[in-house]
């Protein structure tokens, strides 16, 4: 056994020197040799050596045990003295023969050193170093620039051990060769390898710089984008608001023209109102002058000292001062205006009138005069012949006379009244009746109260000519209220039920909100009476009770719906008998007149839809509860009273217009007789009981009438619910 370190070279395993041994040791004849030999490698320092892959990446110095000159184990000495003679020549032989340069070698190292019992070999290169890493070459680069050594020299003492020396050169060499073509494979790849990493790094760079390339010019891009964008908008917004200044430029020259034209206009009616105005005060102070001129014939003159003219003198002064006042207002405001000139040509006439009165009252009182003279004349005879006959003449009795009615009723017929009367005492039952439930102080009792106020109230409120179904939910949920079922109201269930007097309280303030909205609602919106009173009628047929308390309140608040006139009664102050006649009294006075008749005529109207509507979902072959027979027996009632200022005008103006269409269709004939009367008679009574300021609703109304005699046909109200109206 033997230990080789070769300088510059990795160590060999111990597995090589194992192989070699026992390829050396093959051709022995004694088995025992053999193992001996192996055992012998094994324990020497190369077969102890071991080899780890972790040596190059640590960086340790793996050849730092290859400077140590050769040198044969101690157990050499044992495997020489074994090998035979015989055999280390034959070995010698067969060393020639394979390797002449060897044998040589070997000769002349013996022959150098024949009584050496070391074997001194020079350092070999191992395989090992064709593993070397990619990291040496520069190292092994150096170590090829060295001048070559000379090939070592053996001295052995037998051709056994040349022959061993030669076959472990021979796979040194090929093991140099092979490690050599690796090393060269290994730099060529990994030079491969280099050269592609950079040239993709290479790429990789370029394509870097041109996607930022491309994000400069897409950012480029979109800054140019938004600044063409901006400037497109802003000349946009210039264009509009260039369009809007034209579009205002012509609106105000267009309203220019109008204020231009406008000013014309006015210009021209206010010549035209002056030169009317001037034509009208001429005509007034002609007026003027004849009413003054037929006051001078007032004054009483010789013929007619006995008669009293003190009444027609007043109202000659009163008609003149009527005149001077109007004269005045227009001296004030520059031009009498057509009220003006109209009451002065009514004080003209009446001064006209006043004087022909006042003329055949003298003409009768000289009659008289005559008269009574002649008569006196005729007594003086009489007596003078009763004188002569003495007491023979007896005395007829006086004959009774009966003294014709003139004039019109000023109350109503004791059947009216009697009707009207049993109507207020069963509303006054009907509140008393739920008088405890008003006085009550039973927190719960009060809250249930308030409850069933806001349930017949709200849905009153609710009626409107929107459409026919919520006109029917509305009837339905008053219907439902009145019958005790339980209805939603504020969001919680109630029912009339739930007091014994509930009802009665429901049926009172329904018909009491039922007349609270004709005498506000139909004040106001005409057209709303319809709505209201169809629904009230189809109410008034399913619940006759409330029919009734509708009439009650209708007649508490509109005594001329009866028709009836209340009188005042001893005892009754003014501000008492006004609120019976219907007007409103608080603390601050008496309502304004046209307030009051305001109201009225919305009750009215409400009360003429009612008499002629019917619920179109009710029993169409019952009875009508309220009919148009109703609507005739109060127009009938209303003509055969003293008509009142301004009320009776204004009432039947709006009785007619409301209900006169379906009048004319029930009575035809029978109502142009009525029409008739009203204009030929009843309206010259109206006329002379209205004074000049409450002339406008006589005007209305004689309008009216003269329309419909003209056209023989009254139209039908504005407002009236069609078929198609119950269809939405």
């Amino acid at each position: 056994g033997f230990s080789m370190r070769c300088p510059g070279l990795p160590v060999a395993s111990s597995g090589d020197h194992i192989r070699a041994a026992v390829f050396c040791a093959g051709g022995m004849p004694a088995e025992s040799s053999r193992w001996d030999t192996l055992e012998a490698l094994k324990n020497s320092d190369k077969g102890k050596l071991k080899y780890h892959p972790g040596w190059l990446q640590k960086g340790e110095d793996l050849l730092a045990g290859c400077n140590a000159p050769p040198s044969l184990s101690a157990f050499s000495g044992l495997v020489l003295k074994r090998l035979s003679p015989k055999l280390l020549v034959k070995t010698s032989s067969l060393s020639s023969d394979s390797s002449p340069g060897l044998f040589e070698d070997v000769l002349v190292s013996s022959n150098s050193v024949p009584s050496s019992p070391r074997l001194s070999i020079k350092p070999l290169q191992s395989p090992l170093s064709l593993q070397q890493p990619p990291s040496l070459e520069c190292e092994e680069t150096t170590e090829e620039k060295m001048p070559p050594e000379p090939r070592p020299s053996i001295s052995m003492l037998s051709p056994r051990a040349s022959q061993v020396e030669g076959c472990i050169r021979i796979c040194e060499e090929n093991h140099r060769s092979r490690a050599k073509a690796e090393l060269s494979q290994r730099q060529e790849l990994q030079d491969r390898l280099v050269e592609s990493v950079a040239c993709r790094e290479s790429e990789q760079l370029k394509r870097f710089e041109e996607f930022m390339e491309l994000k400069q010019r897409q950012e480029y891009q979109i800054m140019r984008d938004m600044m063409e964008r901006e400037t497109q908008e802003s000349l946009g917004r210039q264009e509009k608001l260039k369009e809007e200044h034209r579009h205002r430029m012509k609106i105000l020259n267009l309203r220019l023209r109008e204020a231009e034209q406008q000013r014309l206009r006015e210009a021209e009616l206010e010549r035209q109102r002056q030169a009317e105005g001037r034509e009208r005060l001429r005509a007034l102070n002609v007026i003027q002058e004849e009413v003054l001129q037929l006051n001078q014939l007032l004054e009483p003159g010789a013929s007619q000292a006995p008669l009293d003219l003190s009444a027609f003198i007043t109202r000659g002064n009163q008609l003149c001062g009527q005149v001077s006042e109007v004269i005045r207002t227009t001296a004030e405001g520059g031009f009498p205006s057509p009220e003006d000139m109209s009451v002065a040509e009514r004080a003209l006439q009446e001064m006209r009138a006043v004087i022909g009165t006042m003329q055949q009252e003298v003409v009768l009182a000289q009659e008289r005069r005559r008269k009574e003279e002649a008569e006196q004349e005729e007594r003086q005879k009489q007596i003078e012949l009763q004188k002569q006959q003495g007491a023979q003449k007896s005395a007829t009795p006086p004959t009774q006379r009966r003294q014709r009615k003139e004039g019109l009723q000023t109350k109503a017929d004791e059947s009216t009244m009697k009707w009207y009367q049993e109507i207020q005492d069963a509303s006054n039952h009907c509140a008393a009746s739920f008088e405890d439930l008003n006085n009550t102080k039973d927190m719960q009792t009060k809250k249930l109260r308030m409850e069933l106020q806001k349930a017949a109230s709200i849905p009153v409120s609710q009626i409107s000519s929107i459409s026919g179904s919520k006109l029917r939910e509305v009837f339905d949920k008053i219907d439902k209220l009145l019958s005790g079922k339980p209805v939603q109201s504020g969001g919680r269930s109630v029912s009339a039920t739930h007091h014994p007097h509930g009802l009665d309280f429901v049926s009172y303030k329904l018909a009491e909100k039922f007349v609270k909205q004709g005498e506000e609602e139909v004040a106001s919106h005409h057209e709303a009476a319809f709505p209201i009173a169809v629904v009230a009628s189809g109410i008034w047929e399913l619940h006759p009770k409330v029919g009734d308390l509708i009439l009650a309140h209708l007649h508490k608040k509109c005594p001329y719906a009866v028709p009836y006139y209340p009188p005042m009664k001893d005892g009754t102050s003014v501000e008492d008998y006004q609120r019976i006649l219907g007007y409103r009294v608080g603390d601050s006075g008496v309502e304004a007149q046209d307030s009051f008749l305001k109201r009225m005529s919305g009750m009215i109207r409400l009360y003429a839809a009612i008499i002629q509507l019917r619920w179109p979902y009710g029993n169409k072959h019952g009875a009508d509860p309220h009919g148009l027979n109703h609507g005739w027996r109060w127009l009938a009632q209303m003509l055969n009273m003293e008509p009142l200022a301004d009320v009776t005008a204004t009432l039947l103006f709006d009785f007619l217009e409301v209900c006169g269409h379906a009048l004319m269709k029930q009575y035809q004939g029978q109502f142009w007789k009525l029409i008739l009367l009203i204009k030929e008679d009843y309206f010259a009574r109206i006329e002379a009981i209205t004074s000049t300021g409450q002339m406008g609703s006589v005007m209305r109304l004689k309008q009216f009438l003269e329309t419909c005699l003209r056209r023989r046909e009254i139209l039908p109200p504005k407002g009236q619910l069609s078929s198609s109206f119950w269809r939405s």
